[in-house]
């Protein structure tokens, strides 16, 4: 058995490995295209003039779904390791929240561009990187109250470090396009697909994009860290009959079958 087939660790391979190639198809195809400047544009631009828009949405969307899946895996994980931990299931049922508006966030940046729906497109990046980050932060919480006792030190040491490169890269990506937009450098920067390194503006844009990267695969290393953590874990369904037909009859019964939701021998 592969590494990766080994209880439900495909989830977060499956979410790194798409959520990266959907960044790095879009950007292919939008330099092949002359759409961007080859070097290090937005990630939402890569995704804003078709046909690279509607591979960009597309992927993104799927990509949300194995977020929200691999969120409830670790859910159910951190609960069923502590169900006598009053503090750490709190931290836990506040952890699945802010991770699924995060992946909320992700399908507005798939199906809002930035070009068209400029606003609406912030407040799907805040949700995805904003409170993202806060998700990591309970996440990486959750993994020192865990320690040593359900796992080593190392790994909280691993994803407190992937919080600082994310935090940083927060706070770089904010300062920068804050100077960026404040108007000194012109008005309707927001369409501006193709810069000149000798235009005024160009270092706050280029660390801006920089940051963006930089943000979006330090989100992709944390669920990294889940891998081993989901190598330990598969997920059964209780299936619950409550009659031998779907016809409505006055006598009925219930009929309980374990049956395999999912499991990491697929």
């Amino acid at each position: 058995m592969w590494w990766f087939q080994q209880g439900l660790s495909f989830l977060p391979v499956a979410l790194v490995v798409w959520s990266a190639a959907s960044f790095v198809f879009s950007y292919i195809t939008a330099i092949v295209l002359h759409h961007v400047d080859p070097l290090v544009p937005y990630i939402s631009d890569t995704g804003t003039i078709p046909p690279e828009r509607c591979l960009f949405g597309i992927m993104l969307n799927i990509s949300s779904f194995l977020g929200m899946a691999t969120m409830y895996v670790r859910y159910k994980q951190v609960y069923a390791l502590n169900p006598e931990k009053s503090k750490i299931i709190k931290l836990n049922k506040i952890g699945l929240t802010l991770g699924l508006m995060s992946c909320f966030g992700l399908c507005i940046i798939a199906n809002f561009q930035k070009c068209i729906l400029y606003y609406v497109h912030v407040v799907g990046a805040c949700l995805t990187f904003g409170v993202g980050a806060i998700y990591m932060l309970v996440q990486t919480v959750l993994s020192y109250l865990m320690q040593p006792e359900v796992h080593s030190k190392d790994i909280f040491w691993i994803r407190l470090t992937v919080l600082l490169w994310c935090c940083s890269s927060i706070v770089s990506m904010f300062i920068s396009s804050v100077v960026l937009y404040s108007g000194l450098y012109g008005t309707n920067l927001v369409q501006k697909l193709h810069w000149d390194p000798q235009e005024k503006g160009y270092t706050a844009h280029i660390i801006s994009t920089v940051s963006e990267w930089s943000l979006a695969f330090s989100f992709l290393s944390f669920f990294l860290t889940y891998i081993r953590d989901f190598q330990k874990i598969s997920l059964r369904a209780v299936v619950s009959l409550h009659g031998q037909t779907l016809y409505n009859t006055p006598q009925s019964f219930v009929t309980d079958e374990q049956a395999l939701l999912i499991a990491g021998s697929i």
